[in-house]
């Protein structure tokens, strides 16, 4: 990522920590956010290096805008913060987990989630109905 004046960002965050990060071609990893008290999934959201030592050092969410290529603190606009609870890797590096307290709404349409608009339909497994050989 790159400053607004399109130079690169230099990131302190832990070496240890940006070593086990699997990025994207455009240096970002997901980062789910998830209320950290009741597990319901809020949204998507996208780090890189900065974004998330800022994360862990600030206690609020911060991610990288892929359309405004900038920097995003979530609730610095509409109010609807992310407190910072835990955060943790994935075994494989390539996907962050945010355990937050979030005020208000997590998605920019103003839902709770980002993940209530479009329930598709799908068929449901029933581990029961499979026999074991």
């Amino acid at each position: 990522m790159s400053s607004s004046a399109g130079e690169p960002v230099k990131s302190a965050l832990d070496p240890a920590v940006a070593a086990r990060l699997k990025r994207d071609p455009a240096g970002l990893v997901a980062a789910i956010a998830q209320q950290y008290d009741t597990g319901e999934v809020l949204m998507l959201g996208w780090m890189d290096d900065e974004a998330l030592h800022r994360t862990l050092t600030t206690g609020r969410c911060t991610y990288w805008s892929r359309s405004r290529q900038e920097y995003w603190v979530k609730g610095e606009t509409s109010g609807h913060q992310q407190w910072v609870k835990s955060v943790a890797l994935d075994c494989d590096g390539d996907a962050i987990l945010v355990r937050v307290d979030q005020v208000g709404a997590a998605c920019h349409t103003g839902d709770r989630t980002c993940f209530d608009a479009a329930i598709l339909d799908a068929v449901t497994g029933d581990r029961a109905a499979v026999s074991s050989a």
